[in-house]
């Protein structure tokens, strides 16, 4: 009887370190509402390809216009903005069914680790955009996704490195097929958070 209530003790202990130095409510869902997203936006940027006459599947390279880089970017943007709402709700509605605060120390520091290299990527992406240099930018967007999915791994669930990892080999895979990007992105952001969510929710439900 000792024993057991021993081991209950240890087990309790055990949870609550981890619960203090790692957020543990990320929502497999959000992943899977994310990649979704993610494929959706890239066959709106199929058709809007089409629309300009360009026939991406051909393999032939094209100029992209000002104004149909602008577009682009406003649908990566808006991309971002419903992937991130998206999992916010997810994440906050486990958090509150487990009786755990979404907003604590552990999440500041997530977060801080998780935007750092996010951030260095996105005025990275921005000096590429600003030098035309337009192939580049969905390999980059992938590579430093994944490093800062490997870093935040630190504070949250560690099977979020794994996903850092996948990111990081198809971002470096897609700089050999430059001009094949939305392809890349699809799969990146699209079909690696799908499955990756899939495992997480029945992992952690």
């Amino acid at each position: 009887m000792d024993s057991k209530n021993y081991h209950e003790d240890l087990s309790h202990i055990r949870s609550m370190m981890e619960r203090s130095s790692r957020f543990i409510s990320l929502s497999g869902l959000s992943g899977v509402i994310a990649g979704l997203t993610a494929i959706i936006g890239a066959l709106y940027v199929y058709f809007v390809f089409q629309r300009e006459g360009i026939s991406y599947l051909d393999g032939e390279r094209n100029i992209l216009g000002p104004a149909l880089v602008k577009e682009l970017v406003l649908i990566g943007i808006t991309i971002l903005i419903v992937a991130v709402l998206s999992g916010y709700i997810f994440t906050a509605h486990k958090s509150k069914k487990k009786g755990l605060k979404i907003w604590d120390a552990t999440t500041k520091r997530l977060l801080i680790t998780f935007a750092v290299p996010l951030i260095a990527g996105g005025i990275f992406c921005l000096a590429l955009l600003y030098h035309h240099l337009f192939v580049f930018i969905a390999p980059a967007t992938l590579i430093f996704y994944g490093l800062a999915l490997v870093a935040a791994e630190r504070y949250t669930l560690t099977d979020v490195k794994y996903l850092g990892y996948l990111e990081i080999v198809l971002g470096l895979i897609s700089l050999f097929f430059l001009g094949w990007g939305l392809l890349f992105w699809a799969v990146g952001f699209g079909v690696l958070h799908i499955v990756y969510g899939l495992i997480m929710h029945k992992k952690y439900k």
